[in-house]
């Protein structure tokens, strides 16, 4: 036979079987994944639609000339926590039992968190009178709270997100628990009222009810323990959503907050704020405002230090780049004075 004319003998296609279907499998992961993402990012839509409650006769803080935008601008969100549940059903008349507020400077990707105390004796615009700010919920909604937080720290509230209970312990759960640092022996009521939460000290995972309590309690401490707790609970939180394991969590975590949460962003503007966690968690500076125990009226009262409320107010005004990084609070020229804060919680967190 002619060598010419002779059959070359066939190679093995094993390979090629290999790649063809490595690329089937990755075309169908990447199908898969889009797809989700697709799926996720309606309804995540549809849960913020629903959400959406504009603060009324409120389109833009009076401390502002325009309306912020979170992809260019620094921005700040009030957090609130209402004593609330379907079960309690006090809706805007419950007062809030957790209020913090966050600055987000957008050059730096950093984060401000300032825990108020709820028995913080301030004047309340809404009512024209001074009282604890944990009322102003329930004497005037969220407006009155937004307005008493922003005459508080004298800087605008351009958002805010109002969660009860139920969103807590739901959100959380979903995340399929959180890691908290539990600092002595508690029994605590549960989101019914009743005295069924026990917890030992130490570090641990908690569930969604186990961290509700946790950030409850003051009866063994303070309102400001109380509120450093809720801190680093909402950073624990903001962690787990920022790492890449609780991807496929999202879906319950969206059904969790739909029907428990409220908020003047809109779904557009929320996206925004993703931006901050492309890098994993950014830093959290947690700020503490400091004051004394004050039963003068027959009353408890928790009555803020003067001189120490001013340097929050600074620290707040130079994240959100209201006044000079370059000066102080007295005034006084500084290199540095964004990094003056009165705690670094992420170097704390290090630590332990």
């Amino acid at each position: 036979m002619n060598r010419l004319t002779q059959k070359k003998p066939k190679r093995s296609s094993k390979l090629g079987l290999f790649l063809k279907i490595t690329l089937i499998l990755a075309a169908s992961a990447l199908i898969c994944v889009t797809t989700y993402g697709i799926y996720l990012t309606k309804k995540a839509e549809n849960a913020v639609n629903n959400a959406y409650e504009a603060v009324e006769n409120r389109t833009v803080s009076e401390k502002r000339e325009a309306k912020v935008e979170p992809l260019e601008d620094n921005v700040s969100v009030l957090f609130i926590g209402i004593d609330d549940s379907e079960t309690r059903g006090q809706g805007e008349g419950a007062r809030s039992d957790a209020l913090m507020l966050a600055t987000l400077n957008n050059k730096t990707k950093t984060v401000k968190l300032v825990s108020i105390p709820r028995d913080s004796y301030v004047n309340i615009p809404y009512v024209g009178y001074k009282d604890k700010i944990t009322h102003a919920h329930a004497l005037g909604g969220t407006l009155a709270t937004i307005e008493t937080v922003e005459e508080l720290f004298d800087v605008p509230v351009d958002y805010y997100v109002r969660m009860n209970f139920e969103a807590f312990i739901d959100v959380v759960d979903a995340l399929g628990g959180i890691e908290a640092e539990v600092p002595y022996t508690m029994l605590e009521k549960d989101e019914f009222d009743r005295y069924t939460i026990n917890l030992e000290p130490g570090l641990q995972e908690l569930n969604g009810q186990e961290a509700l309590a946790l950030a409850r309690t003051r009866k063994q401490d303070s309102d400001i323990e109380r509120g450093k707790r809720q801190q680093e609970i909402l950073t624990a939180i903001l962690s787990k959503v920022a790492s890449a394991s609780s991807i496929t969590k999202y879906d319950d975590v969206i059904e969790a907050v739909g029907n428990n949460m409220k908020t003047d962003m809109t779904f557009k503007e929320m996206k925004s704020f993703i931006s901050y966690l492309t890098e994993g968690m950014p830093r959290v500076d947690a700020l503490t405002l400091q004051g004394y125990d004050d039963m003068s009226t027959g009353i408890y009262y928790y009555a803020l230090d003067e001189e120490a409320l001013e340097e929050t107010q600074h620290i707040l005004k130079s994240h959100l780049g209201l006044i000079p990084e370059s000066t102080n609070v007295s005034g006084i020229p500084s290199d540095n004075s964004d990094e003056q804060t009165q705690s670094d919680f992420s170097e704390e967190s290090k630590s332990r």
